[in-house]
């Protein structure tokens, strides 16, 4: 009787199984920064919101966080995003949407920021700097 059940039970478990991969597959994008929202100036020891505003290019590109980077006092600043692949995709570009992240001051002297702006004619990579000097 064990002999069955267990029989049973693996026939039943292999025929539930599906060598179909109905998953949906994406690629990742990295998108430039439309708008941001800074300080003038930080002080030591505070924590600050930094407000971001991007554009995505089609109803495929999902929210995927913030690029994030850092190099002593510059940090790189992009928007993530997964690009669902297959997929029927709408060009209309909705509103603009929003990402902020908290940006605490642990050094002195000034913070680069730099906000991926998109690419060049060449392919080249451009960036608009902003520096924040920190205050005591």
């Amino acid at each position: 009787m064990k002999k069955i059940i267990v029989f049973t039970v693996l026939i039943t478990s292999l025929l539930s199984c599906s060598v179909d991969n109905n998953n949906a597959s994406y690629t990742y994008s990295v998108l430039p920064v439309t708008s941001f929202t800074v300080p003038t100036s930080f002080t030591l020891g505070s924590t600050y919101e930094i407000k971001l505003k991007y554009q995505k290019p089609t109803s495929c590109h999902l929210y995927q966080g913030i690029y994030y980077d850092k190099n002593l006092n510059t940090r790189t600043i992009a928007i993530q995003t997964a690009v669902l692949d297959h997929q029927t995709c709408t060009q209309e570009l909705p509103p603009l949407s929003e990402a902020s992240f908290n940006f605490m001051v642990t050094n002195t002297g000034s913070y680069i920021f730099k906000f991926y702006k998109g690419k060049d004619a060449s392919g080249k990579d451009i960036f608009e700097s902003v520096e924040i000097p920190v205050v005591l």
